[in-house]
C-alpha cells in the first residue's frame, strides 16, 4: 500500500494464518540492505527509513513530503540472517508444503538489493571454505528445518528436488551431468505448466541437499557489472518435492511425484541499461530479464482485477510467468522478499520495486492441497486379478457339480 503521509493503520497480516478459506493474499516481507562501502564513500545518504515493524518512509529528494508504503513485515539494514528468516514465516510454508500444499518463496528487486544474498546467503570465500551458519540464507536455513521435522515424522517420507534457470527466455536444467541444452514447457491440465524432461534427484540429507544447491549455484549466468560484481542473469528455481510413502504407490520416475511442494524462486534483478554501463551480450540479458518482469507485473496487474474470472491473464507471455502462474494465481501459498537499496541514486528503481510489491500483496491465491491420483497400485491390482481368477474356478467347479451336461454344452467359454 503505497500512501502520502502517515500510515492508515490497516490491520496487521499474520503471517501465520492457515490456508483454510476461499482466498489467501500473497504475503510479502520488505528487506532493506545496508550501504555498501562504495555508497558511504561517496558520501550518499539514506533515501529509506523504517518505521515500526510493517511501516517504509521514502524521502522523496528536494523536500517534498515522504512515501509511505506498508507491508506485512519491514526489515531494516541491522536485521540479521535469523531475523529475516524468521519475520518471513517460512517455517510456516514448510509446515504447509508437509500438509501437501504447492507453496513458493521468491525474491524480488533491483540488481545488487541483496536477493540473492537473502535467499543463499553469500558466495562462498574459496573451495573448501564454509559459509558462516550466521549468513546462511532463507533456503539452507529451511532445508535444515525441514530435514529435522520429517526425520519426526510418523509415516516415511522421501524427498526430491529440482533446479532451472530461464535464461534469455530459456529454461536450463542446473542439475543435469550433459551439456546445457534448452528444455521445452508443457502444460497439460493434471499438472499444469511443467518443465519437460528436467531432471529430479532424490536426496535423504542437508548435506545432500546442499551439494545439489551449490552445484546448481556454480553453474548459473552471472556477469559484473556497476551496480553488481556478480549479478544473476537469470531467474532460478529451486523446488523440493515432499512425498509421503503412502502417496508414492504408483509413480512414474519421469514426472515429478505429486504431493507438497516448496518452491525458492531467486529473481535476476530489475535495472535501467544505462544505470549499469551493460553493452552488447549484457544488454541483451538486461532486455531479456526486464520483459519478463514487465511480462510479471502485467499478470500481477491483471490478477487485481476485480472482473478477472472475466479475464485472460497472459501467463503464457514468458516462460517465468508460466512456471509462477500457479503460485500467482492459482492453488498455492506464496511469500513474496522485496529487496531494495538505500541510496538515492537507487531511488527510481526503489520505488518501482515498491510499487510492484504493494500491488503483489493484493493478489489472493486459493490454496489446495493436491488431490490423490485415482489409480491402484500395481501390486494390488496382480492381486485382484489372481482373486478373480480363483474365485473364476470356483465359479465353473459349482456349476459342474450342480449340471454337469449343462457345464459341458457351454464348453470352454467361462
Amino acid at each position: 500500500m503505497e500512501e502520502r503521509g502517515s500510515p492508515d493503520g490497516d490491520p496487521e497480516l499474520n503471517l501465520d494464518q492457515g490456508p483454510e478459506g476461499l482466498e489467501t493474499p500473497i504475503q510479502v516481507v520488505l528487506r532493506v540492505r545496508p550501504m555498501s562501502t562504495a555508497e558511504l564513500r561517496r558520501g550518499e545518504q539514506s533515501a529509506l527509513r523504517c518505521s515500526g515493524t510493517r511501516t517504509l518512509h521514502v524521502r522523496p529528494p528536494g523536500g517534498a513530503q515522504d512515501v509511505v508504503f506498508r507491508f506485512s513485515a519491514v526489515l531494516d539494514a541491522s536485521r540479521t540472517q535469523e531475523d529475516v528468516f524468521q519475520a518471513c514465516g517460512v517455517r510456516r510454508l514448510g509446515e504447509l508444503a508437509l500438509r501437501g500444499f504447492s507453496c513458493t518463496v521468491f525474491t524480488f528487486g533491483q540488481t545488487g538489493s541483496g536477493k540473492t544474498y537473502t535467499l543463499t546467503g553469500p558466495r562462498p570465500q574459496g573451495e573448501g571454505v564454509p559459509v558462516p551458519p550466521s549468513l546462511a540464507g532463507i533456503m539452507q536455513r529451511t532445508f535444515t528445518w525441514l530435514l529435522e521435522q520429517v526425520q519426526h515424522l510418523g509415516t516415511p517420507t522421501t524427498l526430491h528436488a529440482s533446479y532451472l534457470e530461464i535464461y534469455n527466455e530459456k529454461v536450463r536444467d542446473l542439475l543435469s551431468s550433459g551439456s546445457p541444452r534448452p528444455l521445452p514447457v508443457r502444460w497439460n491440465k493434471t499438472r499444469g505448466f511443467y518443465v519437460e524432461q528436467l531432471r529430479v534427484v532424490e536426496f535423504g540429507s542437508l548435506g545432500a541437499l546442499m551439494e545439489l544447491l551449490q552445484m546448481g549455484l556454480s553453474r548459473r549466468r552471472s556477469s559484473a557489472h556497476t551496480l553488481n560484481q556478480t549479478s544473476s542473469r537469470s531467474h532460478a528455481l529451486l523446488t523440493l518435492y515432499i512425498n509421503h510413502h503412502t502417496q508414492m504407490s504408483h509413480m512414474d520416475p519421469r514426472v515429478p511425484p505429486a504431493g507438497g511442494k516448496l518452491c525458492f524462486v531467486d529473481l535476476a534483478g530489475s535495472e535501467k541499461v544505462a544505470a549499469t554501463g551493460s553493452r552488447g551480450e549484457l544488454m541483451l540479458e538486461a532486455n531479456s530479464i526486464n520483459r519478463s518482469l514487465l511480462a510479471l507485473g502485467h499478470c500481477i496487474s491483471l490478477l487485481l482485477d476485480p472482473h478477472r474470472k472475466q479475464s485472460h491473464i497472459p501467463f503464457r507471455d514468458s516462460k517465468l510467468t508460466k512456471l509462477l502462474a500457479d503460485s500467482l494465481g492459482g492453488r498455492g501459498v506464496t511469500l513474496m522478499v522485496a529487496c531494495v537499496s538505500p541510496s538515492v541514486q537507487c531511488l527510481p528503481e526503489t520505488l518501482s520495486t515498491l510499487r510492484y510489491a504493494s500491488r503483489a500483496q493484493r493478489v489472493t491465491t486459493r490454496p489446495q492441497p493436491p488431490k490423490s491420483p485415482a489409480i491402484k497400485p500395481t501390486q494390488c491390482l496382480e492381486t485382484e486379478i489372481l482373486q478373480l481368477q480363483e474365485e473364476n474356478r470356483r465359479l465353473r467347479s459349482q456349476l459342474v457339480q450342480i449340471d454337469p451336461k449343462g457345464m459341458n454344452s457351454l464348453g470352454s467359454g467361462l
